[in-house]
């Protein structure tokens, strides 16, 4: 097979030598644009003895497993590790650069002070004992003024030992301000509680399913842990098993689908209950599990029959009305059908009503805990510690309300309500937030409306970061205590995304720090136990080593050993025991809390005759979107259509193009409510008209030449949208209007 130049990847992270091939889809650096970049950081290993250290890659919440190649203590690779049952060999762009991380000198070497005004990156190196102090100065000040609650954390995971040791912090100190970045696992966990009466996260059995039917879910964008959906995907097209992708953009998903069904935006969940329609008139659900183990399908069946007929739906959605009574009979004619949701890698959580009716599709085919359709996982319980010791301040502090109205009257199934709190902060003549501490999160680039973010954290008195890097959120900080970056420190890693086995992996440090970081871990128990007092007192370990193997007890050794820990005596409870102890049977419509009650288009914020287009965003496993950005090999494989310069291109349909006297390459200015920007235009057969596609993890205004002011960050053009059940983010997209400039 001829391969030509253009046609691979020849890069290893950190400058080490060797050449990966892999089955995705990627465009290839020319060789020039190799090595006519001089960086002078790239490291070059000396002769030496070469050995391997597995490990977890932390890069996303995929968990796959790594095998790190080392030349003495020098770290020179990332590969796959085999066998693995994530990934099992495989591994992303991101996480081959991984070693660019590691090295790269735009890392924070040390903790730091602002010298200067917010913003000016102006910046003096302090000693850790010296961070330690000006942090616990500062919150000595919140508990002598009885205003602990006024303490927040953001955090970019709810789980794992590391995250629950800053909740843990912020409970004993008196504040239930603890915060996530929430993604689409928040809206299935509120999904599996409303209609199911249980706790518990989602499985999918892909690896049986025979047809699966996603609603914009970026199977091959980056949608879970994305080796293992790339291994999944493998074995459908080797036993023929079927995939229909519906979402209002050709993505490589769609292409790579059996089907690809274009679709109004916003609309997929008014997709689903028309299915629905179909499946319960034409008498194609499964009456087993209908019959037996539901309680109000009456009541579902009649709004269904009155409200989503096929008309009706396929005037919403743009989908054809044959095409919909096709899909919902093919669906249910499958003998192992699983329908998910969740737009483009999941990163926002979305609309109830869309997760709602994809859940109930699964129910109507007794597709719930059945083998090839979804799973309900238990809630994982390994971290069990002492209740935290409490005085006479804290205890106060506790019983204030979260700023963010998580778990009120108004919100009572959400647990962290990020997307709420610039919202509430800017609206308060005071900041409720007076000091913040960020860790595994950059907020300043990844909320909705960015600008209005950057205004809230501007009326926080004092921020604190434990990031690696300087962000964005970073960069705006008062103090940074950076964290060691994942090669270099033990995690925990709890079951992946819509993996279906209780599991937990263990990252292993591969390489002792290279600059003066300290373990996040550590950093706040030390904070801890320099407050003293009841605070010290319930953080009882040494360091966060030892909190972590007293935490997983008889799991150590196993993780120590063997880098992952299964639950292989895991079996799905049948429908009869599937629910909850408040709920006998799986509700189509909640009782407390109807998840169809929402608005049909969620996402159309905006005056159309203003904003006529609707703006959406896209996905790419080339561009890190999240709390890490693209090391500066990773951003080179950016295609010219995406990034060209520092110019950012959105797609457009050739009709709209037409329409707006728009031709390749033109730049336009693009508006919303929220921002005006200019942008390229490039001509795509693959979206629908009226829409406009701009692709995410660009436009950082932080970390290095590289990356810095190339395109523009789509969440700087979006606002919020809340979900009227769950109080979460809903928006993905936004009304906005193109113009030539």
């Amino acid at each position: 097979m001829k391969i030509d130049r253009r046609s691979f990847l020849s890069l290893v992270a950190g400058g080490a030598a060797g050449t990966a091939l892999s089955p995705l889809p990627w465009k290839l650096i020319d060789d020039s644009s190799i090595w006519t970049q001089n960086w002078p950081w790239t490291p070059v290993p000396t002769d030496g003895e070469s050995n391997y250290v597995d490990s977890v890659c932390t890069l996303c919440p995929g968990g796959c497993g790594i095998s790190v190649r080392k030349i003495d203590n020098r770290v020179v690779k990332i590969e796959g590790k085999k066998d693995h049952p994530v990934n099992n060999g495989g591994i992303c762009i991101l996480g081959l650069a991984g070693l660019q991380l590691l090295y790269s000198p735009s890392r924070i070497k040390s903790p730091l002070k602002r010298t200067g005004k917010r913003g000016e990156g102006k910046w003096k190196e302090i000693s850790w004992n010296q961070a330690v102090s000006e942090i616990t100065e500062k919150l000595s000040q919140l508990r002598e003024k009885n205003i602990p609650e006024t303490l927040a954390c953001i955090s970019g995971s709810a789980q794992g030992v590391e995250s629950n040791l800053f909740k843990r912090f912020l409970e004993a100190f008196g504040s239930q301000n603890f915060m996530s970045v929430p993604s689409i696992q928040n809206s299935y966990d509120m999904t599996i509680e409303l209609m199911h009466g249980a706790k518990g996260s989602v499985g999918f059995d892909f690896e049986n399913t025979d047809f699966l039917l996603s609603f914009g879910s970026g199977i091959l964008d980056g949608w879970g842990s994305p080796a293992h959906m790339f291994k999944a995907n493998s074995g459908w097209k080797t036993n023929k098993s079927k995939m229909v992708q519906v979402e209002s953009r050709l993505s490589k998903t769609a292409a790579k689908a059996d089907k690809w069904i274009p679709i109004n935006p916003g609309t997929e969940g008014i997709l689903a209950l028309g299915l629905g329609h179909v499946i319960i008139k034409k008498s194609l659900h499964n009456k087993d599990f209908v019959n037996n183990f539901s309680s109000d399908f009456n009541q579902f069946k009649k709004d269904v029959i009155d409200r989503y007929t096929p008309d009706k739906v396929a005037d919403i959605t743009g989908v054809d009305k044959s095409v919909i009574i096709n899909l919902a009979k093919e669906f249910a004619g499958a003998s192992k059908p699983l329908a998910i949701c969740g737009r483009g890698q999941g990163d926002i959580p979305g609309s109830l009503k869309e997760f709602g009716a994809v859940h109930a599709l699964n129910a109507l085919m007794g597709s719930i805990n059945s083998k090839g359709g979804m799973f309900i996982m238990p809630e994982q319980n390994y971290i069990q510690w002492d209740e935290v010791k409490a005085d006479a301040i804290s205890s106060a502090g506790m019983k204030k309300d979260r700023v963010d109205e998580a778990g009120s009257v108004k919100f009572p199934h959400s647990k962290s309500l990020l997307n709420r709190l610039s919202g509430i902060i800017n609206s308060s003549k005071e900041s409720p937030v007076q000091a913040l501490f960020v860790t595994g999160a950059n907020p300043l680039y990844t909320m909705s409306d960015t600008g209005q973010a950057r205004k809230s954290f501007d009326k926080i008195p004092f921020i604190a970061s434990f990031s690696s890097f300087m962000d964005e959120t970073a960069h705006q900080a008062d103090l940074i205590l950076p964290n060691h970056i994942f090669l270099e420190r033990y995690e925990d890693v709890p079951t992946p995304p819509g993996f279906a086995v209780p599991s937990i992996f263990l990252a292993k440090p591969v390489i002792e720090p290279v600059f003066n970081t300290k373990h996040s871990g550590d950093a706040i128990i030390k904070i801890a136990k320099t407050l003293g007092g009841s605070i010290g007192e319930s953080f009882p370990w040494t360091c966060y080593e030892n909190c972590l193997k007293k935490t997983l007890g008889d799991k150590w050794g196993t993780l120590l050993n063997q880098g992952v820990w299964m639950d292989k005596n895991f079996k799905p409870s049948t429908w009869a025991n599937a629910f909850g102890e408040s709920s006998t049977q799986f509700y189509f419509v909640p009782k407390s809390a109807d998840p169809f009650s929402g608005p049909d288009l969620i996402n159309a914020e905006g005056d159309q005759k203003s904003y006529p287009q609707i703006l959406i965003s896209y996905d790419s496993m080339r561009l890190a979107n999240g709390f890490i950005a693209d090391p500066p090999f990773v951003i080179k494989t950016v295609s010219d259509t995406v990034l060209k310069g520092k110019d950012i291109f959105v797609e457009l349909n050739p009709d709209t193009a037409r329409e707006l006297g728009l031709h390749e390459g033109d730049y336009a200015n693009l508006s919303t409510l929220k921002a005006k920007v200019k942008v390229r235009v490039h001509i795509f057969n693959g979206i629908k008209p009226g829409v406009i596609a701009m692709p995410t993890g660009l436009g950082h205004t932080a970390y290095d030449k590289y990356l810095a002011e190339k395109g523009i960050n789509y969440n700087k053009l979006i606002g919020s949208v809340e979900d009227p059940v769950s109080g979460l983010d809903a928006a993905w997209g936004i009304r906005a209007k193109l113009a030539k400039a």
